[in-house]
């Protein structure tokens, strides 16, 4: 063997296929006091490899590359929007509380 097939028939059983996704969550705002929505992203496993051999193990991580890759700039996109829209929510509904009278 090769060192660069020992260094894959070593690593392979690591190897798990990832997934960026956004999620909504609520957030206490305490210049508006109130809560607000916010997207962030996390990653999400969805598989295991078992095994490959040759040519089949350099496709196997490129097609994971790429659809890791792929999913966060979707899911990046996603985020970035509803962040946007979230905002511009925030900015009709919250008044600051009003300034002290000395």
């Amino acid at each position: 063997m090769t060192g660069g097939r020992v260094l894959a028939a070593l690593l392979l059983p690591l190897l798990q296929s990832c997934v960026v996704v956004p999620q909504t969550r609520e957030v206490y705002d305490s210049e508006c006091r109130t809560l607000t929505k916010q997207v962030t992203l996390e990653t999400a496993v969805i598989g295991r490899f078992a095994g490959c051999s040759n040519e089949g193990c350099a496709a196997l991580l490129v097609a994971t590359g790429a659809v890791t890759a792929a999913s966060a700039v979707v899911s990046g996109s996603i985020a970035l929007v509803g962040n946007v829209v979230y905002w511009f929510e925030r900015q009709g509904r919250c008044s600051p509380p009003p300034a002290a009278v000395r």
